[in-house]
């Protein structure tokens, strides 16, 4: 599903505007990009929870040459499903 299929789900669920569903769409993303940045963790009951995870520096090859080369550290956002969610996708 990309993100203008979910605009249209929304919009139809909801009974707004493609329009008004595109802000409350964009609005619950940046929301969630807005906790992880100030929190570190976003948790929706019954969803799942977003956290920001870190990735430690590592030695790593190239591909192509298979030369050696430094990774540096990271932090990556990660996503742990929810009961209700796994639940969910489990019964199809």
């Amino acid at each position: 599903m990309t993100k203008l299929e979910l605009v249209e789900v929304v919009s139809s669920k909801a009974e707004i505007t493609k329009a008004e569903a595109h802000k409350a769409v964009d609005a619950v993303l940046n929301g969630i990009i807005d906790g992880l940045a100030t929190d570190g963790k976003v948790v929706l009951p019954g969803f799942g929870s977003f956290e920001v995870r870190t990735r430690t520096a590592r030695v790593g090859r190239n591909p192509r040459t298979g030369e050696q080369m430094k990774i540096e550290a990271s932090r990556t956002p990660g996503f742990k499903p929810g009961k209700g969610m796994k639940d969910s996708v489990n019964k199809k």
